[in-house]
């Protein structure tokens, strides 16, 4: 009796551990985003986060599946892809969407995690409207922009949307005046003015500007560039085997490895002194 009391007392015990695992599992939050870069590439990028003492921090290695406009047909299915150490995961729109993709003027994205041992199903949607950008320049260095979305058949102008203006750096993206944003007017066109002279550019002078329309509520992310003859020529010369502050071993400067040897020297000549005179007091015997 007292052993059958046992097994049960373990059994109930099993269960209200495994009760307690399942009720730990933590929420999983995510988000998508839509981009556009060129007119060109359309992309997704899916954000998986989960909240931490208080502090939200990016999930890895959930898998996320990415749906067109719903995630009850597998026809809708675009692909899946797995969040990186940042909780996030990108998902190049494959030409299979193509079709669906030109049925209508607006589109609704739906995002899927899968369930796992730490995080229950979650799900996120956004709604986009098709909208692209182009990018113009005149002789006397202006920059135009054109915002246009899609309106059940016809491209139309759109006002009221806000832009960035930049000039595509290595380091990242320098705008092209003091003016950090600007917003398209009633004929959805921005004019910017470029007032970066003198700013180099490749062997021919080129520079490369760059449009972006950054989360917008209604477009998404959406990106288009120019290249321009703006800049300075850029000749790249070699310094490998000049001698240089900060070149290869043995090609420092004469006058710093002047110094670094006259301290080494310096301290060896001292410390040598100072044996020589130890030596001296032992043999006087004081």
């Amino acid at each position: 009796m007292i052993k059958n009391n046992y097994i049960v007392i373990l059994l109930l015990s099993f269960i209200s551990v495994a009760s307690i695992a399942q009720e730990a599992k933590s929420d999983l939050s995510l988000s998508i985003g839509y981009y556009n870069n060129n007119n060109l590439t359309h992309y997704l990028v899916a954000h998986a986060k989960t909240k931490i003492d208080g502090r939200f921090q990016t999930v890895p290695d959930v898998s996320i599946s990415f749906y067109i406009n719903n995630d009850s047909s597998k026809a809708n299915l675009l692909g899946t892809a797995t969040t990186n150490d940042k909780g996030e995961a990108v998902l190049l729109m494959p030409p299979s969407a193509k079709e669906e993709w030109k049925k209508s003027s607006k589109h609704s994205f739906v995002i899927v995690s899968k369930a796992s041992k730490l995080y229950d199903e979650a799900k996120a949607t956004a709604d986009v409207s098709r909208a692209k950008l182009k990018i113009d320049t005149t002789d006397d260095k202006k920059i135009i922009v054109t915002v246009q979305e899609l309106k059940d058949t016809a491209w139309t102008l759109a006002k009221g949307v806000e832009l960035k203006v930049a000039i595509k750096r290595l380091d990242g993206d320098l705008n092209v005046n003091e003016t950090q944003t600007f917003t398209t007017d009633s004929t959805g066109t921005i004019t910017a003015e470029f007032k970066r002279d003198s700013l180099p550019g490749d062997a021919n002078g080129n520079l490369t500007l760059i449009a972006k329309v950054e989360d917008n509520d209604t477009y998404g992310n959406l990106t288009a560039e120019k290249v321009v003859k703006w800049g300075n020529k850029f000749q790249y010369v070699s310094q490998f085997d000049r001698r240089t502050l900060f070149a290869r071993r043995g090609h420092s400067p004469w006058w710093l490895e002047l110094l670094a040897y006259t301290i080494v020297v310096s301290v060896w000549g001292v410390l040598i002194y100072l044996i020589g005179q130890i030596k001296k007091i032992k043999k006087l015997g004081v």
